[in-house]
């Protein structure tokens, strides 16, 4: 006799993460200029189907199948070949070929557009393709910033003999792009690069060892390097790219020594490589590497706040799609009060994040159009992106590991590998110490929190009071703080930076986040309120003081509505949007 099964273990597979979030939508018409709406919809709706379900089956499959080296063929001749598992590249063929992630900034054409796209509409799509796929992102993301890089820096040669490929949808035709920085000795201090530039039969050859270098087998990468007697320090690096292969197609001269086992984003290779008189091409002026990769290193970082984003809000939709859907002690999860207080922090923390990334990228817009000031702004919030958002993400994903219980400790389902995933965020493209320092050195010698303080400032101005009284009150002892901590140095600034930083990555989210609530007053009234809500949260929660030892506040009593409105499955969220 057969027997059906009733299970108490929610599987949140089929639902479209696009729909599952209604904040996302609302969100769009502030951040998306209008134009773009009836293009970028369908492909949102699109993409959030995938990554419920086609998606996320090839992710698991990839985690499971990292890529292999093979460094000799069957004959014995050296190949140098990466083998990727065949879900890994059928990921690439959404990321790259169909939706065209890599390219809808340097072209028009994508989705037949006759220009290239809003940055909004690449970091709208990535924000739901990270929910199902992580590693992948990292080649997406190098891919794109060593294209805007080349064509920022680089000569009219170089742009027009690579932008084509760089930018194909065409899978066979495509030039992936990686960043070949790192060294033993040169992490976190660029400065002690070891890589040697000689100009040698007519051009220029590169010599050293490169100690983690994602996506090995790129056809282009943008490498660091000193040519022979250039002084010490960044000052005396210089930027080159160097191609796979020649343009007799013979395989450059370096090696990818070995692939490196890593604790996540185990779907794309890292690995090493000795460069052994590769040859390459000079970016830019010599002696300005540094400043030109600079420029990449920040695209990056945006990049990697918008996929710790992404991967929050994964957690957290799991998260309430659980606690609704689960039973326990005669009652659901959501029903508990202390699950909605962590499902609470956990939203919070993504809401913070998304507001952050999704603004910063409307300001990157306008630097990019020439804009000098929101150019300095652009410059202190890519590093607050990266400093706070890819931590937090860590705890969101641990968070939600913890509220689908055991289950979430199996690899058969994602919790583990986002959790896995999510702890690269603070330490590619600089850790946390790092990136806090460069708050403080963009405030100090850039006047890039002057410039954000006025920004925010001007966001103010469209927020009621007496909500904008309070943000303008915390934004004053904000900028005291970080004013006090730019301007020491030693012992002193070392012990107030990780916390300056914290403060004005929370000041800003806090003010975005009301901004956001101001703007969709008049579209969205109850996604608008919740804005506001979450932004008084920050306040409260990450801005102000409080006895530990005192009594908690009760739950405010629109926490529940906040929390249906967060979404967890489509039927649920068309109701709280109505």
């Amino acid at each position: 006799m057969s027997q059906t099964h009733q299970s108490n273990v929610p599987d949140s597979r089929g639902m479209n993460a696009y729909h599952a979030d209604p904040s996302f939508a609302a969100l769009l018409s502030v951040y998306v200029p209008k134009s773009l709406h009836p293009v970028l919809e369908p492909q949102l709706e699109r993409m959030g189907a995938l990554v419920g379900d086609r998606l996320e089956q090839l992710a698991l499959a990839a985690d499971k199948n990292p890529p292999t080296l093979s460094l000799r063929d069957r004959t014995g001749a050296a190949v140098q070949r990466i083998e990727k598992h065949p879900a890994y590249e059928e990921l690439e063929r959404y990321a790259f070929g169909e939706f065209g992630l890599a390219a809808m900034s340097h072209r028009g054409g994508v989705f037949g557009t006759p220009d290239k796209l809003h940055p909004m509409a690449k970091y709208a799509l990535v924000y739901l393709f990270v929910q199902a796929e992580f590693g992948l992102c990292c080649p997406l993301s190098m891919t794109d910033s060593l294209t805007r890089t080349l064509r920022k820096f680089g000569s009219n040669e170089l742009v027009s003999r690579y932008l084509d490929r760089l930018t194909s949808q065409d899978m066979d035709n495509l030039f992936q792009g990686a960043m070949f920085m790192t060294e033993q000795a040169a992490g976190s201090d660029v400065g002690a690069v070891e890589t040697v530039a000689r100009q040698q039969d007519g051009g220029w050859k590169l010599y050293g060892d490169k100690w983690f270098c994602s996506n090995p087998d790129a056809a282009l990468a943008m490498v660091l390097a000193r040519p022979e007697g250039g002084e010490s320090g960044t000052r005396g690096l210089s930027l080159f790219l160097l191609p796979r292969h020649l343009p007799d197609g013979r395989l450059n001269d370096y090696r990818i020594i070995r692939l490196k086992d890593k604790m996540g984003t185990r779907s794309m290779a890292s690995g090493e490589i000795v460069l052994e008189g590769a040859e390459a091409y000079l970016v830019g002026e010599a002696g300005q590497g540094f400043k030109q990769m600079t420029d990449m290193i920040n695209m990056s970082r945006l990049a990697n706040g918008v996929r710790s984003a992404g991967l929050m809000r994964r957690s957290v939709a799991e998260a309430l799609h659980i606690s609704r859907h689960r039973r326990a002690f005669g009652k659901s999860l959501m029903d508990m009060p202390l699950m909605r207080r962590q499902l609470a922090k956990m939203l919070l923390a993504a809401e913070q994040g998304r507001s952050m990334v999704f603004h910063t990228a409307q300001v990157l817009d306008a630097a990019d159009r020439g804009d000098a000031e929101k150019a300095k702004v652009l410059r202190i919030l890519t590093p607050l992106v990266k400093f706070r958002a890819c931590r937090d993400a860590r705890k969101v994903a641990g968070d939600a590991m913890e509220v689908r219980g055991g289950c979430g400790y199996i690899e058969e389902w994602s919790d583990a590998r986002v959790l896995r995933d999510a702890h690269l965020g603070s330490i590619w493209e600089g850790t946390s110490n790092i990136v806090a320092l460069d708050v403080l050195r963009a405030a100090r010698r850039e006047g890039a929190f002057d410039a954000l303080d006025a920004h925010l400032r001007a966001c103010l101005s469209e927020i009621d009071a007496p909500l904008a009284e309070r943000l303008g009150a915390a934004l004053d002892r904000v900028a005291a703080l970080l004013r006090t901590t730019s301007g020491q140095e030693g012992p002193a600034e070392a012990s107030e930076t990780r916390r300056a930083a914290s403060a004005v990555y929370n000041i800003a989210s806090a003010v975005f986040l009301a901004w956001e609530g101001a703007r969709l007053a008049g579209s969205h009234p109850a996604i608008a309120a919740d804005r506001q809500r979450l932004a008084d949260l920050v306040l409260t929660e990450k801005l102000g003081t409080r006895d530990p030892l005192a009594p908690a506040a009760p739950e405010p009593d629109w926490l529940p509505d906040v929390l249906a409105r967060a979404g967890c499955d489509a039927e649920i969220s068309r109701i709280a949007a109505e």
